[in-house]
């Protein structure tokens, strides 16, 4: 790993995270004990560390022979164009995406790769909120929405996958702006997708139609656009919905049913049970009515990247509210502090429920650009 002091981690909790931090910040790390004794690092870990090595140059990744320790000493963040990455089918293509979004942001060129595997699953955001909140969000932060796209070719389900995107994001001149946003305004809009892969087209027709039924009751302006499908490895149905604010906050929920690999399944065992179209739909209105209840500029799954970025920014202060807060932001907290030095001072407020929290930025610049 070079002469250089390697910060020694442990344990295989925020593994993407840390990396992410690790190549801002040119801090080199170790992290030993990735379940010991249980396989090491998982295959979409790894699937990761080879999308890290594709995006960068200069860099070292050190891996033992049981995947218990990996080395990492980060290099330039290059970006490129014309990448492309296999996800694989453990986890979804949204788990990949997140980092891509804040590496590329501080790459020396535009970066633009095309993702492969599973577009929409229980694990991780769908790509329908990347592409509906997440890229609206970095606008925020001075991000500029042209360059900034998120295109879906083919949709893939759990087991096998088989989906495909075009992510292209834009390197920032220099820093990211600091920004005060604390007010989530009412809702006024809900917009969506259905979408279904190798099943009946009348599905997403009947997953719309239970959840209007259950917006309408709160807000007129609903329409939900239906994406049906008849490619893909596997098949499925889902959606994603998304509430947008007087303010022009974005906060969304997802849901999906995915059907198992037949192929792989006994004449013994029993079909599972999947959840039909009608509950579907009612169960995803109800998760995003649960999170515009919450509160703040943001849904649960955004707090941890909203954190992170407003630590990257200059040394101005950034302000922000946001609901409950999640573990996963918690832990965001935790390793922002690690790794940026950056505290945030945290102030519920007992009226509403939501919770304030305030930093000074570490001023994370560009310099891959400068480089160049």
């Amino acid at each position: 790993m070079g002469r250089e002091k390697s910060r020694r981690l442990s344990g295989c909790r925020d593994f993407r995270q840390r990396l992410v931090l690790a190549t801002l910040t040119s801090t080199p790390i170790t992290i030993k004990d990735i379940r010991a004794g249980e396989g090491g690092l998982r295959p979409h870990e790894m699937s990761l560390l080879r999308l890290l090595d594709k995006v960068s140059d200069q860099h070292v990744i050190d891996v033992n022979d049981t995947g218990t320790k990996v080395g990492y000493r980060p290099g330039v963040v290059v970006g490129g164009k014309g990448l492309e990455h296999d996800c694989g089918v453990h986890r979804g293509i949204g788990y990949f995406i997140e980092p891509l979004l804040v590496l590329g942001l501080f790459a020396r060129s535009p970066l633009s790769i095309r993702l492969k595997g599973i577009t929409n699953d229980t694990k991780d955001p769908s790509v329908d909120a990347f592409r509906m909140v997440t890229l609206h969000m970095l606008k925020h932060f001075g991000v500029p929405l042209d360059g900034l796209e998120l295109k879906i070719e083919s949709r893939g389900s759990p087991p096998r996958g088989g989906g495909e995107v075009l992510l292209r994001v834009p390197n920032i001149n220099n820093t990211l702006k600091a920004v005060n946003w604390i007010d989530e305004g009412m809702v006024k809009r809900i917009r969506g997708v259905a979408f279904s892969t190798n099943v009946s087209p009348q599905i997403v027709s009947r997953i719309f139609y239970a959840a209007r039924g259950l917006f309408n009751k709160f807000i007129p302006d609903v329409h939900i656009f239906t994406d049906h499908r008849a490619g893909g490895l596997s098949a499925g149905y889902g959606v994603s919905v998304v509430a947008e604010t007087t303010t022009g906050c974005l906060i969304s929920a997802d849901a999906t049913v995915s059907y198992p690999n037949v192929d792989e399944m006994s004449e013994e065992s029993e079909k599972p049970e999947l959840m039909s179209p009608e509950d579907l739909g009612e169960q995803v209105a109800s998760m995003l009515l649960e999170e515009v209840a919450q509160g703040g500029v943001v849904d649960s799954i955004h707090q941890g990247l909203l954190f992170m970025l407003c630590a990257l920014c200059p040394p101005d202060v950034s302000k922000v509210r946001v609901g409950q807060l999640t573990p996963r932001a918690i832990e965001s907290l935790r390793n922002i502090k690690e790794f940026l030095d950056v505290k945030f001072i945290i102030k519920p407020d007992p009226n509403s429920n939501t919770v304030t929290l305030k930093c000074v930025g570490a001023g994370v610049k560009n310099l891959a650009r400068k480089i160049s």
